[in-house]
């Protein structure tokens, strides 16, 4: 947050944190209550913990500890991470937010939080992330190498992210060290954001926002996905994307525009009514 925000922006930031941690705390509660086995996953995971912040860290670390490198260092460097960044902070609660406005599946605030390895690998990357700005380029890299041991996501630790992420399952997830995802997308698994070969310096592509990227689908080079575009399933996508298309096929070709104003919070994945010269039927 800018340190010249109106104080009453920030006051209503921090009575949205507050609400929405006490909103998963009750949830906890409840499911300890209907399930007292879970006693030592809900107190160690949120009960315990003083703050939405210090739930998520705790909990990201738990999945990356490792005999290499214990969950308390990761924990300690995460949340010094948060406390020199307050934008880390709110990125969690826009991520846990998607999570549950995007995925049918998800009924409830801790879900993500404490199972869903996709708003995992993202938060994963957000610590790695910062250790590279700060120069800790060996962290950064261990942290990446234990998501990818532990969630089946490969991100590099330069990569940048903006806040609003959805990224569903998470498995075979791979992004390179220049690729940029903007706020507001959705992501599905098996996604490549990578480059074209040995080519050196901006190599990978720049996901604007608003996008929704269908799952196998493989976005590489140094291009533009432009926003509130749809990347079909399976999709090969070697150029740039102008805003508001749909875009599907190997290699990807724009197939229509897109008629919704943010694609990745519809979460529509079936191509209606479309036909070009590389499908054979119309959908």
């Amino acid at each position: 947050m800018d340190a010249d925000a109106p104080r009453e922006e920030l006051s209503a930031l921090a009575a949205e944190a507050e609400a929405m941690w006490a909103h998963m705390r009750r949830e906890a509660e409840e499911a300890l209550r209907l399930d007292p086995s879970l006693t030592s996953l809900m107190l160690g995971a949120i009960l315990d913990r003083a703050s939405l912040e210090e739930a998520v860290v705790q909990r990201i670390a738990a999945r990356l500890g490792a005999s290499a490198m214990d969950a308390d260092t990761i924990a300690d460097a995460f949340m010094q991470a948060v406390s020199d960044d307050e934008t880390i902070a709110a990125a969690f609660r826009a991520d846990l937010v998607a999570c549950v406005e995007r995925d049918p599946a998800c009924g409830r605030m801790i879900e993500p939080l404490l199972y869903f390895k996709g708003f995992h690998a993202i938060q994963s990357a957000r610590l790695a992330h910062a250790l590279w700005r700060a120069r800790r380029h060996d962290f950064a890299f261990y942290i990446q190498s234990r998501a990818s041991d532990a969630l089946a996501a490969d991100i590099h630790p330069a990569a940048r992210f903006g806040k609003g992420l959805f990224l569903d399952h998470g498995t075979g997830f791979v992004v390179g060290e220049t690729a940029v995802v903007d706020d507001d997308v959705s992501i599905l698994h098996s996604v490549t954001l990578g480059g074209t070969g040995k080519v050196a310096g901006d190599r990978h592509p720049k996901v604007r926002r608003g996008v929704m990227i269908g799952a196998g689908a493989k976005i590489l080079g140094n291009i533009e996905i432009g926003a509130c575009s749809r990347i079909a399933a399976g999709s090969v996508v070697l150029k740039s994307v102008p805003p508001n298309s749909i875009v599907a096929g190997v290699p990807a070709k724009v197939v229509g525009t897109e008629s919704r104003t943010e694609p990745a919070r519809d979460m529509d994945q079936i191509l209606r009514g479309l036909a070009y010269d590389s499908f054979d039927y119309v959908i």
